[in-house]
């Protein structure tokens, strides 16, 4: 038997393996602090070998500057193929509807048991508050799973409607349930920008002396737009991969949601408003999130109001990746999202 080798391939990847041999991590810094960092970071053996394999592919995602038109396009054709793969992995009835006014999807299992007919979910999806790029694909696995009725709202997007018009759009989903469910049989989560609103809904919620819901879910979110944190100057949308550009911090780049609201206005940053008596709280993130110390320093305003608040970090898996449907940690994230929101809701 012949074996023919490429001399060439082999000398390339040996220089290859020699190059990150002789490489070393290292770190400088300028007067002020700033760090300039390399780092050599394998993808880790403790996510799963499905996880292993989608954060590899996620170095070959394009990236770049979008019109806010390009970017409704790809959050639509994006929303439209989760849609689809969320139901099927999680099967549910959905109906279009409005509430109070607002355009709504009511996301029903296909079985309920009777004990769960008396609550009801609220979920707000993420899409950086000018786009929907979740909200079948976060509401019907947890419909799904928890067996109970979600009301997915479509709220008002930015920049045509800055802040304080989505916290509006579903404080007037809130009270329109409440004329049927008991907030202690209420729930609230989102993800990304959907996270974000379901803390500033709860603080209005305390502002104008309504009845708190049970529970809210605060899955990879942010409390402070004065600020910029250390994971959004490390990691991108998918973690290591992508375009990162340097904070401005004049600019933090969420001035058409903001629109002329102070930002440490505590509704819209909650990092300032007072939690004391909020209601029980999970958060999920995730340690190359862009948003994991946002979600952190949530979890610790929480923790010092005395909420019973929890935090679970998922290792190496970047922001919102319970989107993808194809990895064990996805369903794990779902399961326990799920399990908290049937033991807080409506007992």
């Amino acid at each position: 038997m012949t074996i023919r080798v490429n001399v060439a391939v082999l000398v390339f990847i040996s220089s290859v393996v020699f190059a990150q041999s002789q490489q070393q991590d290292s770190a400088t810094f300028d007067p002020d602090g700033t760090a300039h960092l390399t780092r050599v970071v394998p993808i880790p053996t403790t996510i799963s070998p499905e996880a292993q394999k989608w954060l590899e592919s996620l170095n070959h995602s394009k990236s770049g500057q979008q019109t806010l038109a390009e970017r409704r396009k790809s959050t639509d054709a994006w929303q439209k193929f989760g849609s689809a793969d969320a139901k099927k992995h999680y099967p549910v009835n959905i109906e279009e509807t409005t509430t109070a006014g607002v355009p709504t999807d009511i996301i029903t299992p296909l079985e309920m048991p009777a004990a769960n007919r008396n609550r009801v979910l609220i979920n707000l999806h993420g899409g950086g508050f000018n786009s929907d790029s979740g909200s079948l694909i976060e509401g019907d696995p947890i419909a799904n799973l928890a067996k109970t009725k979600i009301v997915s709202v479509y709220y008002r997007l930015a920049p045509e409607n800055p802040f304080p018009a989505a916290v509006d759009d579903v404080v007037a989903v809130y009270k329109e349930l409440l004329k049927t469910y008991k907030p202690g049989s209420i729930g609230i989560f989102g993800t990304s920008a959907g996270a974000i609103l379901t803390c500033e809904v709860a603080v209005k919620l305390k502002q104008l002396g309504l009845p708190l819901p049970a529970a809210l879910g605060v899955f990879s979110g942010l409390g402070d737009f004065t600020r910029v944190t250390d994971s959004r100057q490390l990691f991108t949308l998918n973690g290591f991969p992508g375009d990162l550009k340097p904070s401005d911090p004049n600019h933090l780049g969420d001035e058409e949601y903001v629109g002329k609201t102070n930002p440490k206005y505590p509704v819209l940053s909650p990092l300032f408003a007072d939690w004391k008596g909020m209601p029980s709280t999970l958060l999920v993130t995730s340690t190359r999130d862009i948003l994991l110390n946002d979600t952190s320093n949530l979890h610790r305003v929480m923790l010092g109001a005395g909420v019973d608040a929890r935090l679970v970090v998922f290792d190496a898996l970047p922001h919102a990746f319970w989107y993808h449907f194809d990895i064990p940690e996805t369903k794990e994230a779902l399961e326990l999202m799920a399990k908290f929101f049937d033991e807080k809701v409506g007992r």
